[in-house]
């Protein structure tokens, strides 16, 4: 068919608040024209991320009033352990807030100074975690990666020579694990092939050093490996999810992407001395391993997403609907990371408007752009996000990311017909600089000024 229909129907509704082009405009200049310091009620159709964003389901409703609020050994716990232990095959399976916390945890235990940790690229928490620890985060994707009109299926895919170069660069000995995300956010949401983790697995054998998986979009990815890798396309969902965790030492999961829930994340371990030592800090810092900061029902609803996560009706749903999205902005001259990715659609700001250099943040200009003109809110990923200290990423990009089971159609077509109209006008657009910012994670809180 070819219209795209949502596989649910809706239950539950939440009014959105119409706002005047003169209203929205002092609400940048009161956030210091950074969305992030906008108040949602201020905003029409928030894009900012999808973490944390979505729909729950009525199965996941119902469970969180069967939640199970023991403190130690509650029956949430062993349903959110036993969906876990069956999906991935992990043992040692830890539940934290959100991914951050696994992420924290995590670096806490196998960071520190001098240590190397190479990842396809890290995302922004994740490289504020290794960093935090004092070690060095090195993002190693593949050259198709860094390219926004590449159409390479696996653009998330690690460039394995550069793995093995790094390796016998510095040393085994300073490398504590080899990391991959999947999908590849900071690149534009796109997979890694089953042909690359298997890749990793080998090089990571021949070193002898653990192999995580930041694994937040784990079952959008192994979709992806569904449609587009050979020898695939008949297997299930469910299948290729196992294969990509049985390749793995651990991983870290925000289960607010791909677990379908408002709040948690996972942290999961096959060795059982980084398990209790994870499981250690976890206790002084998150709670008690049977809930780890998190409440019952919080629990309850998890399991029930990493459930419906991998049912296909709703990953073809999911995945088409971002489609739709890239290419209505591609059939209109607005250049995007291709080809679209399943969580988000990333418009390269470097072409959206050439005349705003690096060092003015065009991401971000792009990103007022859209809010001051249509109440829509998103991100940008590019120099603000990750250009300290003179560094200027490969790509500028401002990220639309879908909330899941959130918005219909008409609200897409709404998202579309707005950027298109800011693209038309995209000469005035005009630059930005920082008048504050803190040292870590500077455009979570920054303030800018327009030039």
């Amino acid at each position: 068919m070819k219209t795209i229909i949502e596989p649910f129907r809706v239950k539950a509704v939440e009014p959105i608040r119409m706002t005047t082009r003169e209203y929205r405009e002092e609400v940048l200049k009161k956030a210091g024209f950074n969305l992030f310091l906008v108040d949602a009620k201020d905003v029409l159709i928030d894009l900012l991320t999808d973490s944390g964003t979505g729909a729950m389901s009525s199965e996941q409703w119902a469970g969180i009033m069967r939640g199970d609020e023991s403190y130690a050994g509650a029956d949430s716990y062993h349903r959110f352990y036993n969906r876990l232990h069956d999906l991935t095959g992990f043992d040692h399976i830890l539940p934290t807030h959100q991914g951050r916390a696994s992420e924290r945890i995590l670096f806490e235990v196998v960071g520190g100074e001098g240590k190397i940790v190479p990842n396809n690229n890290h995302f922004d928490t994740t490289r504020a975690n290794v960093e935090h620890s004092g070690a060095k985060a090195v993002d190693l994707v593949i050259e198709e990666g860094r390219s926004p009109k590449s159409r390479h299926p696996f653009k998330g895919n690690m460039d394995i020579e550069k793995l093995e170069a790094l390796f016998e660069e510095v040393g085994p000995e300073k490398i504590p694990l080899v990391m991959v995300t999947i999908t590849n956010n900071s690149g534009g949401g796109q997979p890694v092939s089953l042909e690359n983790i298997r890749a990793i697995r080998r090089v990571c054998d021949e070193y002898k050093k653990p192999f995580f998986l930041d694994a937040c979009r784990f079952s959008e990815n192994a979709y992806f490996i569904k449609r587009r890798e050979a020898g695939q396309g008949d297997r299930s969902i469910n299948g290729i999810v196992r294969e990509i965790f049985d390749l793995a030492d651990g991983a870290t999961i925000s289960a607010k992407k791909d677990g379908l829930v408002n709040i948690g994340g996972v942290l999961m371990f096959r060795d059982d001395v980084l398990a209790q030592n994870a499981r250690n800090l976890l206790i002084l810092t998150e709670g008690f391993p049977t809930y780890g900061g998190l409440a019952g029902r919080d629990l309850e609803a998890m399991a029930q997403g990493f459930e419906e996560v991998t049912h296909e009706d709703y990953l073809q749903y999911r995945i088409r609907s971002t489609e739709y999205l890239g290419e209505k902005l591609l059939a209109a001259g607005i250049g995007i990371v291709e080809p679209p990715g399943g969580h988000a659609i990333y418009i390269d700001a470097k072409e959206f408007c050439p005349h705003i250099p690096q060092e003015q943040f065009p991401g971000q200009a792009v990103v007022c752009a859209f809010y001051r003109h249509a109440g829509i809110r998103a991100v940008e990923i590019g120099s603000l996000m990750f250009g300290y200290g003179g560094n200027k990423p490969a790509m500028e990009l401002v990220r639309l990311a879908i909330p899941r089971r959130v918005y219909t159609q008409s609200h897409i077509d709404y998202v579309i017909e707005a950027i298109i109209e800011v693209f038309e006008k995209r000469k005035e657009l005009k630059g930005y600089e920082i008048v504050e910012e803190p040292p870590h994670l500077r455009h979570f809180t920054a303030r800018l000024r327009e030039l």
